[in-house]
């Protein structure tokens, strides 16, 4: 099984690319949905340790959390080195079940896939890319976002230019969903054919 990694800096339609991969019945894995699981779960416990006061009804408040990393930035590690590898864990259970099932290609979503450092045995990587101005007014839109929280993630995230020089694959997706749907069709029938 090709296992295929799909990273991307902030508001690069990372999503929309990983859904395009869903919708052709490729199995796929996002790791900002399995934090938002783990927030309403396993994580609970350490991050409410480690932020007293974030937890809320037993799930972690985002928007508090968020408010708490912004104040003090070097404190983001510490909640990287708890949730990180739970996420990595969910990934790993994902893929292996991804290959009994008989999958040929498995996609996962890494947002900081560069920034970690991490070697998850991936064959490829596709990265989404658009222009900054495009990027940031999709960024600016996102509901608590503001200009310097967003300058803060762009702060640590690996410019994209560099990402783009990594990747074996890219979306850019300044352009027509449409347009991206068709390239994502094309590589996924590309990479089943073992090409």
């Amino acid at each position: 099984m090709l296992r295929l990694g799909l990273t991307g800096s902030i508001a690069t339609g990372k999503s929309t690319t990983l859904r395009a991969f869903a919708d052709l019945g490729v199995p796929v894995f996002s790791s900002d949905e399995a934090v938002h699981e783990l927030y309403r779960g396993e994580a609970v416990p350490p991050v409410e340790r480690l932020f007293p006061g974030v937890a809320r009804d037993g799930i972690i408040d985002r928007t508090e959390l968020s408010r708490r990393l912004l104040a003090e930035p070097a404190r983001l590690a510490e909640l990287e080195a708890v949730v990180h590898p739970l996420v990595r864990a969910r990934m790993s259970q994902f893929l292996d079940l991804a290959e009994r099932n008989g999958a040929k290609l498995a996609v996962v979503d890494i947002p900081l896939l560069y920034e970690t450092g991490f070697d998850y045995g991936l064959d490829k990587v596709a990265v989404t890319w658009c222009d900054p101005a495009i990027q940031r007014e999709r960024a600016l839109r996102r509901p608590a976002m503001t200009v310097d929280k967003l300058d803060a993630i762009l702060a640590r995230q690996m410019p994209q230019d560099e990402k783009k020089k990594r990747a074996d694959y890219l979306f850019d997706t300044g352009r027509p969903v449409e347009a991206v749907r068709a390239e994502v069709r094309t590589l996924v029938e590309k990479l089943n054919a073992g090409q």
